[in-house]
């Protein structure tokens, strides 16, 4: 790609996580489990989780007033909101909508994504092609999901897994050799009951019974679903590293989605990279789906991680089963 090429460049990060912690210690005395199991299993210590009377827009404009204000941007110049969610608010109106209410971004428009855990890629695939068409100059990519609320503290197997918050980052244009170079994003709906929660939509909608038989909670097929994660976040990764003119070796970050340990281990041996290049946080957040990619990367560059010219790799699976990478160089 040639110098002046236009590109879609993050220019700011943000996040947001509840104040309170659930630990392993208090999932023991909830349910059936240990703190070694559940760290032995999942690589999580802790979990953020909202209060009751809180909800996912409150921390999806948190994480977006945070993002704006890294990139020195006022909302007034946001021209587009995407908001990655399988937990909104409520099914109508999107979230998105709220979050650009509550901003002040007025010219801004607004709609949720939802591909589950793949949703933060899903959506900055988007935002790359808008920026780079020239439609848009400055886009919110939100991730964000409050999963405690779909979560079934019964159920030892799901309710170790999740955590809550929110994730964001603004895209402007820029030049090469800055700013996303390659996307990538897969879907197979053939495993779209690995992770689903059976009622609440058109096909089973909410009744006296959902309620009762639970059906309103998260269920996973963990083992099919642990041993697609590895394969598919492999492969799309060295299938947009390919994209953009990149191996593995070039890579001088590789944030994942944060689902479990041993999948991000796995995965990150498999591209050859070492430990120090593989960003991890899943033992102090836990799987916040949409979320873990953008609180992650903001994370990382508050601790100097990221510095101009460095090659970030993000990649991520989840609910629908989808899948996807994203590859970037920092700076503008």
């Amino acid at each position: 790609m040639t110098r002046g090429e236009r590109r879609a460049v993050i220019r700011g990060t943000g996040s947001a996580l509840p104040d309170r912690v659930l630990t392993n210690a208090d999932l023991e005395k909830m349910v059936d489990t240990s703190d070694d199991w559940i760290a032995t299993r999942t690589g999580i210590r802790e979990r953020r989780i909202a209060a009751d009377d809180e909800y996912m827009s409150q921390f999806a404009t948190r994480a977006a007033e945070q993002a704006l204000s890294s990139a020195g941007l006022p909302a007034s110049q946001v021209d587009l909101i995407i908001c990655a969610t399988v937990t909104p608010d409520m099914p109508i109106p999107a979230t998105a909508c709220i979050v650009q209410d509550r901003l002040g971004a007025t010219g801004a428009a607004a709609f949720d994504l939802a591909a589950g855990c793949s949703g933060f890629i899903y959506g900055l695939a988007v935002a790359e092609r808008f920026v780079a068409s020239g439609d848009y100059r400055a886009i919110l990519v939100i991730g964000a999901e409050l999963l405690s609320k779909f979560t079934d503290w019964r159920d030892r197997a799901t309710c170790v897994l999740f955590g809550d918050g929110a994730g964001a980052v603004v895209l402007t244009p820029g030049e090469a050799p800055y700013g996303v170079l390659a996307t990538s994003m897969h879907a197979d709906g053939s495993m779209a009951d690995f992770i689903y929660v059976p009622a609440g939509g058109t096909r089973e909608p909410a009744s006296e019974r959902t309620v009762a038989e639970r059906r309103h909670f998260i269920r996973m097929r963990g083992n099919e679903t642990f041993k697609m994660a590895v394969r598919s976040m492999e492969e799309t990764s060295r299938a947009v590293l390919e994209k953009a003119g990149l191996t593995p070796q070039d890579v001088n970050l590789f944030i994942p989605h944060q689902a479990n340990r041993r999948i991000i281990d796995a995965v990150g041996s498999r591209l050859g990279l070492r430990e120090d290049q593989v960003y991890v946080n899943i033992e102090r957040v836990g799987n916040t789906s949409a979320a873990s990619i953008p609180v992650a990367l903001d994370e990382a560059m508050r601790k100097g991680l990221v510095r101009k010219g460095d090659n970030l790799l993000f990649a991520a699976f989840g609910t629908g089963l989808t899948w996807g990478a994203a590859v970037c160089t920092w700076g503008w």
